[in-house]
């Protein structure tokens, strides 16, 4: 029986997710009669290892995947489960995205002191993020906000609305509703007030490209329609050269039937200042995700976002 080794960081959401998608591919391996064994090997990235400084001032791309893609490289692991949202436009040679299982909600979501809905939160509320896309839309929508910087897990930023005195925090709803507790959610933010990040409420199931058996056990896996959305998310992504911590935001649906090219894919995307005072959006539709991508983002380039990221990236 085959053993697969499967790569994921050690955080509580990651272990969860990771056990989640073992126990849909155990499924699929007995379903198919491709007999084969799991493992998680728990891996510490950069991102795990810097939790003092906020996410836009660490630097560089692939905080939360390099060190996993290493172990990919080095044969010490078959598989990696990743946060779709970490992953950096361009994957290191060798390696490929095997699968794309079905989207979790793509929302981001925001957690309150005495459930106060976003409107309702006062003058000059605290609010937590780690984020700058979520930052610089939050400051865009209410610029009243006073938006500070809040890193760790989701356990520790939840207890950190109470003990560090914010008002509210924002999240991702699917790492929520994920490891159990989306009864913690107070409101869901619709992405006309807040973008999802590229690939947000997906996973990314990565290996080696000549890994055939692992190949075939995860095509199986791959769900057609969040992977046309997610492509065309990460096509708009390059063509910025954006990295996960700055103002972009992207967000894909897939309508109609995949067979015989009867859908079409609307997405919106934008590029934003920091402060939030420049906020670009435009939103397209399209049959070829990676085509469809480049032209929004060449659509936002004519309106200005080069600039934009130009200055953010210094």
């Amino acid at each position: 029986m085959r053993k697969i080794v499967v790569g994921t960081r050690q955080s509580a959401l990651a272990l969860t997710q990771t056990g989640q998608v073992v126990e849909h591919l155990r499924e699929i391996s007995k379903k198919h009669g491709i007999p084969c064994e799991f493992e998680i090997k728990k891996i510490i990235t950069k991102g795990d290892r810097i939790l003092d400084v906020t996410l836009s001032k660490v630097g560089g791309k692939g905080l939360f995947v390099k060190e996993i893609e290493q172990a990919l490289m080095d044969g010490e692991i078959d598989l990696a489960v990743h946060s779709m949202k970490d992953m950096p436009w361009e994957l290191p040679e060798g390696l490929i995205i095997g699968a794309i299982p079905l989207r979790e909600d793509p929302r981001d979501c925001l957690i309150t002191q005495g459930s106060l809905q976003l409107n309702d939160l006062p003058q000059g509320a605290k609010v937590g993020t780690s984020s700058l896309r979520r930052s610089s839309q939050l400051q865009h929508y209410r610029p009243d906000l006073k938006i500070e910087s809040i890193r760790g897990n989701i356990d520790s930023r939840l207890k950190k609305l109470e003990s560090e005195g914010f008002d509210a925090i924002l999240l991702a709803a699917a790492g929520l509703h994920r490891i159990g507790w989306t009864d913690r959610i107070t409101a869901y933010l619709p992405p006309e007030v807040c973008l999802p990040a590229v690939g947000q409420g997906a996973l990314c199931i990565e290996c080696k490209d000549d890994n055939t058996e692992v190949l075939e056990l995860l095509g199986y896996y791959n769900d057609e329609r969040t992977a046309l959305a997610v492509s065309a998310e990460r096509s708009f992504l390059g063509r910025l050269n954006g990295g996960c911590q700055i103002p972009i935001g992207a967000y894909a649906t897939v309508e109609g039937e995949l067979t015989g090219g009867g859908y079409q894919i609307t997405m919106t995307g934008m590029v934003g200042s920091p402060d939030g005072q420049q906020m670009l959006k435009e939103t397209l539709n399209g049959t070829d995700p990676e085509l469809l991508g480049v032209t929004l983002a060449n659509a936002l380039i004519e309106r200005g976002a080069s600039d934009i990221l130009d200055k953010i990236r210094g």
